[in-house]
């Protein structure tokens, strides 16, 4: 076993707190990573606090993970020592099953093993995230980041941007199609970039005006108020694909009005039940109305890659982790454009701990 240090949650209503821990020794097909950058999920926070009911402590939270190669197994090929790569939601899978077949290891038939709150393959190891100092990652869940790119900034595309980033490809998003997203958050600014980027006519819906001028500066072409009923009446039946970002219960009726024949709103941030829909709603205009979640890892780099080309990073934040729990609070607020990135540096200064 490798000596590791971070921060980790011990229950639900306690702050994250210095913390070491071990984790396993690198095998043949496994890669060292010592951490450069981590970003801060809102599903980190849901996970440290308990609120979907699944969490499991000590956990070191994290899975936005930057940082240098340190140490390769001898059978891996794609990474050397001091390579920069990247660690997303998972950090293995099954790799037989038919999602997996298909390089969609994020919906793997056995359970993708996530990269913390979760147990390792075949034993009651915790899988601990990415607050820390160094991690051991299996080489084929682990991506090549360009040093083109600001990796500070890089951090949030392993779980934002390719939780965007994959539905647009999904549904062939492109040249010639009126896109809306919906939300301007940490996931909505990042779906602006891409659809912006990939070609198509990009709507901001937001429930705020203020947000407008963002908006246009991450690339969207239009901002439609959604509280202004005439805007939403005159937009009406004119959208070929719906981003919706929104991470909380709510109606998605007055958004399926929005979409034309044979549109589609795929939703990539509300995991609470939503309110009802008639089923005319979809029927009439031949609508759809689906869900998606993270890529698989060939998508993952093929998405890193596209960043590497047309110069997308995230908008971020940088905190020390000894203000992890600040972050945290100024999260529930939304009181961040758009991402907090821990920079790991700051972990050197903290001692060791129990």
């Amino acid at each position: 076993m490798i000596q590791a240090r971070g921060y980790a949650a011990h229950s639900t209503d306690t702050p994250l707190v210095p913390f070491s821990f071990t984790r396993r020794e690198p095998g043949d097909d496994d890669v060292l990573i010592d951490i450069l950058y981590s970003g801060i999920c809102h599903s980190d926070l849901h996970q440290a606090r308990g609120d979907w009911g699944n969490s499991v402590y000590p956990m070191v939270p994290g899975h936005e993970i930057v940082g240098r190669v340190a140490q390769v197994g001898k059978n891996v090929t794609k990474f050397k020592a001091g390579d920069y790569a990247g660690v997303g939601c998972m950090v293995d899978s099954c790799l037989h099953c038919k999602a997996c077949r298909l390089n969609l290891e994020q919906y793997c038939e056995e359970g993708a093993t996530l990269t913390y709150n979760d147990h390792e393959r075949g034993n009651d190891q915790l899988t601990f995230g990415g607050y820390s100092d160094r991690i051991v990652v299996r080489e084929h869940f682990v991506v090549k980041v360009s040093d083109t790119l600001d990796l500070k900034a890089v951090a949030p595309l392993l779980c934002a941007g390719i939780t965007t980033y994959s539905p647009l490809r999904h549904w062939k998003v492109g040249p010639g199609q009126k896109v809306g997203v919906i939300g301007l958050g940490g996931l909505g600014h990042m779906g602006v970039k891409f659809a912006h980027a990939l070609g198509a006519h990009v709507v901001m819906i937001t429930t705020s005006a203020d947000k407008g001028r963002d908006a246009k500066r991450l690339g969207a072409d239009e901002v439609l108020v959604s509280r202004d009923p005439e805007a939403m009446a005159a937009h009406a039946g004119t959208f070929d694909f719906l981003l919706n970002t929104v991470p909380v219960s709510h109606d998605v009726n007055p958004y399926m009005a929005l979409l034309g024949l044979n549109g589609t709103m795929a939703l990539v941030g509300a995991l609470t039940p939503l309110d009802p829909i008639p089923g005319s709603n979809l029927i009439m205009g031949r609508k759809s109305l689906a869900g998606s979640a993270i890529g698989g890892m060939e998508e993952t780099q093929e998405m890193m890659d596209f960043c590497a080309e047309h110069g997308i990073v995230s908008d971020v934040e940088i905190v020390p982790i000894q203000s992890v729990n600040d972050a945290y609070e100024r999260l529930l607020k939304n009181d961040v454009k758009y991402r907090f990135v821990i920079d790991m540096a700051s972990l050197a200064a903290e001692p060791a701990a129990a």
